[in-house]
């Protein structure tokens, strides 16, 4: 427990680094923290003035604007200007009573930093320039030989004012670095949330299609069972009725295989060595147009395709699988479909029309229009679907597959 302890407290140099990397402005317990530092500074002060320099010890006007030039650092953080102008304010009649010069150096530096480490680089080197200039004009007028010792140390005051203004730069560039990897945070999570949206949206229509295909075909295969058992119960055609029943558990097997690869996609971990079935693709095909044989309608089906990708070929097995779907459930008793495609200008057209009455006036619309424009919307592709002006139905598709080739016919 000790050892854990230790661990996740910082080490003084990280605590260091974070107190140079914070803005000064925002950092917890500012006003405390320089009120020790005024406090300790003004100690020094003190004993500067007590134990350096006897013959310019401070009288009590002395010592009173010498401690006053400790007070303003206390607001430093919130008021840098006005703090820097209030310790110039009570250093120079300081000086110009010709007190201890050493005492009240801390606080100028102090004062010049903080302005140097929170203002814009101009405005911090024309405010120490002031600064400097007031100051050897004030010993000028009281000692010239303090004058040229002054200008002879400035560059003590350069120092610290390029310090500070590299300390900003710094700080500038820290918090530049941690925004940017907040934002690439930011970004990585809005792209996850994205891509949840995403194949959420993709199972759904995976779903919608795989059972409105199957529930159609298993409801238009039941109706077949029921009507020929309710057409002549003396003569039973146990061959039809058993043949139905086949249809409908083969039916119900393909449903299972697919519902299982699609909800894949939502277990976290698969079991050792387990793999996701393969997406569906052009030649399943030939099954979907079987299926809505064996559910009554009469499909003419022609595929003239070389090669699609994978997610195209998924995109038109889908698309003709729900117009199957409606063509069954809508076009009427035994609809005539005409399925083809065929490749054409660098795309996959798709095209399934049938010539049934659609459906009723009172029908409810549902989800099969919207997911078709999504899946070939998914792959950069077009959906149209609509009556024909002959009547019946049609669903067409364009679907960019990127060969560039035009299908020769």
């Amino acid at each position: 427990m000790q050892e854990t302890t230790t661990a996740a407290r910082p080490r003084l140099g990280e605590r260091i680094m974070a107190a140079i990397n914070r803005d000064p402005r925002t950092a917890p317990h500012g006003t405390r923290n320089d009120a020790l530092l005024a406090g300790a500074l003004a100690v020094f002060a003190v004993l500067s003035a007590l134990l350096t320099d006897d013959g310019r010890r401070p009288d009590a006007l002395g010592w009173t604007l010498l401690l006053g030039c400790f007070v303003p650092l206390v607001w430093r953080r919130r008021h840098p200007l006005l703090v820097l102008a209030a310790v110039v304010a009570a250093t120079v009649p300081y000086h110009g009573l010709d007190n201890n010069h050493i005492a009240p150096v801390p606080a100028g530096y102090v004062a010049l930093y903080t302005v140097a480490v929170t203002q814009r680089p101009l405005r911090t080197i024309l405010t120490g320039a002031t600064v400097l200039g007031l100051s050897m004009s004030v010993m000028l007028t009281v000692n010239t030989h303090q004058a040229f010792e002054l200008l002879r140390v400035s560059g003590w005051i350069i120092a610290v004012l390029f310090i500070g203004i590299d300390v900003r730069y710094y700080r500038q560039y820290v918090a530049a670095i941690v925004e940017r990897a907040v934002r690439a945070e930011r970004t990585r999570e809005e792209e996850a949330r994205r891509r949840v949206a995403e194949e959420r949206l993709r199972i759904a229509r995976d779903l919608h299609d795989l059972l409105a295909h199957s529930i159609t075909l298993i409801g238009v295969q039941t109706s077949v069972a029921a009507h020929v058992l309710a057409a002549d119960p003396e003569r039973l055609d146990r061959e039809t009725i058993a043949k139905s029943l086949d249809d409908i558990a083969e039916t119900c097997r393909t449903a299972r295989g697919e519902l299982r690869t699609t909800l894949e996609v939502l277990r976290e971990q698969g079991a050792a060595g387990e793999t996701r079935g393969p997406l569906p693709g052009l030649d399943g095909l030939p099954d979907l147009v079987e299926a809505a044989r064996l559910a009554g309608a009469r499909v003419e089906s022609e595929v003239r395709v070389r090669q699609a990708p994978p997610a195209v070929g998924a995109a038109a097995y889908r698309i003709v699988q729900e117009a199957l779907t409606n063509a069954v459930r809508h076009a009427g008793p035994e609809p005539t479909v005409r399925v083809e495609l065929y490749e054409g200008q660098g795309a996959l057209r798709v095209s399934v029309t049938d010539d049934g009455t659609g459906p009723g006036p009172g029908g409810t619309s549902g989800f099969g229009l919207v997911g078709m424009r999504e899946r070939a919307r998914s792959v950069g592709g077009t959906l149209g679907a609509g009556p024909r002006a002959g009547g019946g139905f049609e669903v067409s598709a364009v679907l960019p597959i990127g060969t560039g080739r035009e299908e020769n016919r």
